[in-house]
Parts: structure tokens; sequence; C-alpha cells
């Protein structure tokens, strides 16, 4: 190797030439060097907790009026088709449904800032984990999804918003993991943890799973007639158990 040709060139340079030896057609690093680092693109950038999907929907949000209460309702489909699907119940209480379609815990903790604390709520029930078992953003983990729905309460508790924990509705199965079989089981244990940590906390716990399941931990078509998404009566099945939740919730402020 001749050494007074590639001695005192910067590292990139030094690296270039001896490449360079190696490969006689890689002579010109203007032709074959990657480009530095280069700033995504905003194609490049995928917005991965949909934080666009309610913005305009919280920055046009009307201030509270004197004595009226706010709670937010967050979580997946559910949330959002509940909210869709029986309106008045969330206008006639106060409620603001922040539900997206898909999402597992994860992306709730990143958008729990904009879609929670900054609508200044008195309470939130969060109800997330069916995504998860389901893993539709990665494999699940119950520590995990646990974690992140205790990092969503911390942030909860540190703003004054009291926190009501949901269970996972009850399934057996989802139509676009067929692959993954019976997970029943997974949230049965799920659920035994939120409730455990909701208890240990201090915090409201609100339990659809005892209350809609069937014998086979699922619900029955006319709760949900796809096994998962409720239908109008499995919708005012929560709606009974929630309302108490939340008043008891806003009681303890």
């Amino acid at each position: 190797m001749n050494k007074t040709i590639l001695a005192g060139l910067p590292v990139p340079a030094l690296l270039f030439g001896l490449l360079s030896l190696l490969a006689p057609g890689c002579s010109d690093p203007a032709q074959t060097a990657p480009p530095a680092t280069e700033e995504p693109q905003e194609e490049d950038r995928p917005d991965f907790a949909n934080l666009t999907r309610y913005a305009a929907d919280n920055a046009t949000l009307p201030p509270r009026e004197a004595g009226d209460t706010r709670v937010v309702f967050l979580g997946n489909s559910i949330t959002q088709g509940w909210a869709s699907d029986d309106p008045d119940f969330f206008t006639d209480n106060h409620f603001v449904g922040r539900g997206i379609s898909g999402q597992t815990s994860p992306q709730l903790l990143l958008r729990f800032r904009q879609d929670v604390v900054e609508l200044d709520p008195d309470a939130v029930v969060i109800h997330i984990g069916t995504n998860d078992v389901a893993e539709n953003t990665g494999p699940y983990d119950e520590d995990f999804t646990v974690g992140n729905i205790k990092s969503m309460a911390d942030i909860a508790r540190a703003h004054g918003i009291e926190v009501i924990i949901a269970s996972v509705l009850p399934h057996t199965g989802f139509s676009w993991r067929k692959e993954l079989g019976d997970r029943s089981d997974t949230i049965v244990s799920l659920n035994q943890r939120l409730m455990e940590y909701a208890r240990s906390e201090g915090l409201t716990y609100v339990d659809y799973h005892a209350a809609m399941k069937n014998a086979d931990n699922g619900m029955d078509a006319e709760l949900a007639s796809d096994g998962v998404h409720p239908t109008a009566k499995g919708f005012a099945m929560m709606e009974e158990l929630v309302l108490p939740a939340v008043r008891s919730a806003l009681q303890s402020e």
C-alpha cells in the first residue's frame, strides 16, 4: 500500500482511498460516496400516532362554561365508533371522544398531551389494549402495554386529571389477525393487571369485560356482531357502566 498517497487525508477520504485500491473502478468519490446525513422529507415522516386526526377539532373545541365538567374518552375504533354512533351520549354528558381506529397503547401515549391534557378535562377514560393484543404495531408484550397505560395515568394525574381505566372488551379472536387464534386468556390477564394497578393507585376502574363476556370470554353477536366492535346494545351496556364510574371519579376531585 502506498502510504505517502493516503497519509494526512481526512478519515472519509482515507476510507475511500482504501476502497479504491481494492476496487479500481471506484475512483471518483463524487460519483460513489453516499450523501451526507439528509433531513427526511415530509413524506418520509409517517404520523405514527395520527396527531393530525383531531388537531382541527381540538383547536375549535369550545371553552367550558362555568360549572360544566369535561371528560375525554381516549381509545381506538371502539371509542371512535361509540362517539360516532351515539353522539348525544357524548354531547349531553360533556364527553369528548378521541378514539382512532386501529390504535395501540404507544400511539395513545404519544398523543396524550395533545388529545387529553391540552383539552383541560376533569377526567379521562383510558380504554386501550385490543389492538395491542392483536399486534397491530408489533409483538404483544403485556408489561409494555401496562407500562404505557401507567404512563398515561401519570401524565394525567400530574395535571390534576382524574383517571378512569377501562377494561379491554372480551374478544376470542380478531378478523384481521386470524393467525393469532384465540387470545381471550391474554385479555383476561391484561385486565387483571389493569384492575390491580387501578386499585393500588386509587384510580377508578370500569369493568366492561365482566359484564359483557360470554361463556367463551368473548361477546355474543347481539353485543358485537363481529366479536370486537359493539353494537348499539353493546354501547348501551357500556354507557350504563361508565356513567357511575365517571361520577365516582369526579366526586373524588
